[in-house]
């Protein structure tokens, strides 16, 4: 089975809601592709690093910034994800969904998976610049991609036209709240529901509904 998933490096609810449908998918014991597809929440941000804390704050307001990202640490922390928004760095996250297009392109959905989930733990747990080319090949290389073929990659424009072809196609098809999750069935799940609700969805549409 194969479900889509656009998501952004950047959101911190869809980094909650991958890991959600990962533990969703080996308590229901299926075979599942999760497909990641790109979208970006804030597409003209700066390709230079800065605190996100910094950036979140100035978009919000100082008190509401520190009441979510406090929010957000605590049900991270419930689910069992660490965010360590002392530590993240914000940036323009298009060289990083290069990267993940390159994974799914040459190594298939699994690969891209694990990366992903790199990604996310190095921007929201480790405070890693994901738009630094020598940091993103060693997290390539972590899950198995040639470090070589990486540093080539990333200093050309390749995967660069599709990638922004996807992002435009996701804002045609309507998509403006991230996670979005997309069923072979044709079902949808928008934003962050709970692990239950996502297994349900994967039973239907596995034909294996209770």
């Amino acid at each position: 089975m194969r479900v889509e998933i656009y998501d952004d490096i950047a959101c911190p609810w869809c980094r909650l809601g991958t890991h959600q449908f990962h533990r969703a998918v080996a308590d229901a014991e299926l075979d599942v592709e999760l497909v990641h597809r790109p979208y970006q929440l804030m597409p003209d941000a700066p390709r230079e690093p800065r605190p996100l804390k910094d950036t979140v704050a100035e978009m919000f307001g100082p008190e509401q910034a520190e009441t979510m990202l406090t929010g957000m640490t605590q049900l991270g922390a419930s689910e069992g994800v660490e965010y360590r928004f002392d530590r993240a760095i914000a940036v323009n996250t298009f060289t990083a969904h290069r990267l993940r297009w390159l994974a799914l392109h040459e190594h298939g959905a699994a690969v891209q998976s694990a990366l992903v989930t790199a990604l996310f733990d190095a921007y929201f747990r480790d405070g890693v610049n994901i738009a630094d080319h020598a940091q993103l090949t060693e997290l390539a290389e972590r899950v198995g991609l040639a470090g070589g073929r990486v540093r080539d990659f990333l200093t050309s424009q390749e995967g660069s036209a599709e990638v922004r072809e996807q992002v435009a196609a996701a804002r045609r098809e309507g998509v403006t709240t991230v996670p979005r999750f997309v069923f072979d069935n044709g079902e949808v799940i928008v934003g962050v529901t709970s692990t239950e609700a996502l297994g349900d969805k994967l039973r239907q549409a596995s034909g294996r509904a209770t």
